[in-house]
This record gives C-alpha cells, sequence and structure tokens, in this order.
C-alpha cells in the first residue's frame, strides 16, 4: 500500500457454519487494488460461525438478524474509519447467508455502500419492518446462482435480479453450471468485476 492513498474496501461475509477464511479467497483476486475485510459472525455454528440462526428455511431468527445488521453497520463505520478507505467505495460481498446480509445492507446503508457482490442468497423481504430502506439507483451489484443450487435455486437469483433492476441499480448476473457453491468460474467472474469497478469514477 502506498503512504497516504485511500483504496476502495469490500467487506467479505461467509455463509452460516463457515468463517471469513472460507469466503476471502473469493476475492483474493482483486486484493492487490483493494482492501478485503473477512467478518466473522459472532454466533458459533457447528463447524464455523453465524451472523444469525434460523427458524426454519429462510426465516431468520429475527432478533439475531436485525442485531447482526446493526453490528455490521458499526463495524463497517469504525474500519473505514480506522483504514485507509475511499469512503465513497465501499463494497459488501458474500455467499449464502453473507450474500442475504450484503443485499440487506446495500439497502439498510444506501450510497454509503457502492456496490455488492451477491452469491446465492436472496433479498428479504421483511428488512422494511425495522429499518428505513435508502435508494438504490447508484448501486453495482455483481449477483450470481448456481443452476443446481437447490437452497437458492435459479428462480430465487431471477427474483433478486428483477428486485434490483426495478431499482434502477446495475446488475451484472451470471448463472454457473454448480450446486450451492462458489466455482472457479465464479471466482474469475468477481475477479474482473471489481477490478473492472476500480476503474469507474
Amino acid at each position: 500500500m502506498e503512504r497516504d492513498k485511500k483504496y476502495p474496501v469490500l467487506f467479505a461475509l461467509h455463509g452460516i457454519g463457515h468463517s471469513e477464511k472460507d469466503i476471502l479467497p473469493a476475492f483474493e483476486g482483486a486484493k492487490e487494488e483493494y482492501i478485503l475485510i473477512g467478518v466473522r459472525g459472532h454466533i458459533p455454528h457447528k463447524e464455523g460461525y453465524a451472523y444469525y440462526k434460523l427458524k426454519g428455511y429462510g426465516i431468520p431468527e429475527r432478533e439475531q438478524f436485525d442485531e447482526s445488521i446493526i453490528l455490521l453497520k458499526n463495524f463497517i463505520k469504525y474500519a473505514c474509519e480506522k483504514y485507509p478507505v475511499d469512503c465513497k467505495r465501499v463494497y459488501i460481498g458474500g455467499f449464502s447467508q453473507g450474500a442475504i446480509l450484503s443485499n440487506s445492507l446495500a439497502l439498510v446503508l444506501g450510497d454509503q455502500v457502492r456496490g455488492i457482490v451477491s452469491l446465492n442468497g436472496y433479498v428479504p423481504t421483511f428488512l422494511d419492518e425495522k429499518f428505513e430502506l435508502k435508494s438504490i439507483d447508484h448501486l453495482s451489484v455483481f449477483l450470481s446462482v448456481g443452476e443446481f443450487d437447490t437452497i437458492f435455486p435459479p428462480e430465487v437469483g431471477k427474483k433478486n435480479y428483477d428486485y434490483f433492476t426495478n431499482s434502477r441499480a446495475t446488475v451484472v448476473y451470471k448463472t454457473y453450471q454448480t450446486g450451492h457453491e462458489i466455482s472457479k468460474e465464479n471466482i474469475n467472474d468477481i475477479t474482473n468485476w471489481m477490478l473492472n469497478e476500480v476503474q469507474q469514477k
């Protein structure tokens, strides 16, 4: 890193039962241009961690979910003040539970977030019960799903795409011949998207 230079930052959020070590490799192709910050969930879960637990399929423990949104908002603010971050180029990316939170934080933080990488997740319909949702017409989105994902199948990815495009975000939408996972092709596309974002003013 160069002294006195500000860098774009990406906060990486893992899936349930995993850790920051599992999600950071998806973004490391852009590590020369970005500050990468892996955020570990604060709730132990199986062999790893979670940001919130589930009552059932697609149904989060709402108090834990809402608390995570607040904790992540506060951590993003703290990290942007502590590190040499260009506050106009804040990105959030994640897989599964991390994608759900990335989508949510974009809506809650509005223009404090420049873009998101949303991998195999969904946009919660209940956010506005607790939080004021902001405009995302400025947002850049890399959105992807596995064609054989049985947890969040392609029709969920299409709903995400429709939601973001109807909200006037700029969306790159990709599908892959995978299940609920991140492929090498997916990682290559993420890297290219992130490096292209650096070139944008």
